[in-house]
């Protein structure tokens, strides 16, 4: 009997590893992360805090996060898949966008904001376009 579950394991591994590895959020938190690091150079300090998850194309989320006047935040978002075009967006408590910068690349993006008040704001995220059916994306901040 042992001889027999020792052949099932070893043909289980030999099956499991000829498919592709699975991407996680952890690998799109790598992503946002490397979006951040010139600006950590720049003097902010990155949040231990992040969100994720996996959305469709063309579905946003919406993230409430507490924002205070006198502070400088970024935002940046990661996918690990190569060929998706993801956005961040920041809009404040009566609906105006609300960030004084953003950018774009593949599989990354970012936005700053310098709130003029401290209050809620709304990042929407969104996986504009992507390969898979659901993507796997991350959201990092910092302040200074």
């Amino acid at each position: 009997m042992k001889r027999f579950a020792s052949i099932l394991l070893v043909l289980a591994c030999a099956l499991l590893s000829g498919f592709p590895a699975r991407a996680t959020i952890d690998d799109a938190l790598s992503f946002a992360l490397e979006a951040a690091d010139p600006y950590v150079k720049e003097g902010f300090t990155v949040r231990e805090d992040y969100w994720g998850g996996d959305l469709p194309v063309k579905r946003t989320k919406a993230i409430v996060h507490q924002l205070f006047k006198g502070n400088e935040y970024w935002f940046w978002m990661g996918t690990d898949q190569k060929n998706a075009k993801v956005s961040v967006h920041i809009y404040d408590s009566e609906g105006n966008l609300a960030e004084v910068e953003s950018w774009q690349r593949p599989h990354m993006s970012a936005a700053r904001i310098v709130p003029k008040k401290t209050g809620s704001y709304y990042l929407m995220v969104e996986i504009e376009k992507s390969p898979g059916e659901r993507t796997y994306w991350s959201l990092a901040y910092g302040f200074r």
